[in-house]
């Protein structure tokens, strides 16, 4: 799945994020107030785009921390420095992926975002199942 997103050229990429925010956030936002201009949509659009990729990525690598943890403990591996350090590589080899997709670019805030995810899922799950 992160892959797949990852491939996506830029106007694809943009154009879901932007399509997300459309249909969910601006929808409940009409809701409060149904007189609102499409300059106001615009604006909301334009201002929410990174907030939403950025969540996103979070939420990618939380799921990715998840399988990895419990992939983990099926294999009787219980060193989470292991699983944080899959994840955080396999975060770096994405954004590099990322850089050979057209209109895409590696950033190392993303590398930041998606370690940070992951290492959440991670280390709530280690609580939860800490021996």
């Amino acid at each position: 799945m992160i892959f797949m997103f990852s491939n996506q050229g830029s106007v694809k990429s943009t154009n879901k994020s932007q399509s997300f925010i459309m249909n969910t956030i601006v929808r409940i936002y009409k809701v409060f107030d149904k007189n609102i201009s499409d300059e106001r949509v615009e604006e909301l659009v334009n201002k929410l785009d990174v907030p939403v990729r950025k969540t996103a990525h979070f939420l990618e690598f939380f799921v990715l921390g998840v399988l990895v943890f419990f992939s983990c403990k099926e294999l009787k591996i219980n060193n989470i420095y292991w699983m944080i350090m899959f994840c955080f590589l396999y975060a770096c080899s994405d954004e590099v992926h990322q850089v050979f997709v057209p209109g895409r670019s590696g950033n190392i805030i993303d590398v930041l975002i998606d370690s940070f995810g992951s290492t959440t899922s991670i280390l709530l799950l280690k609580l939860k199942y800490r021996r």
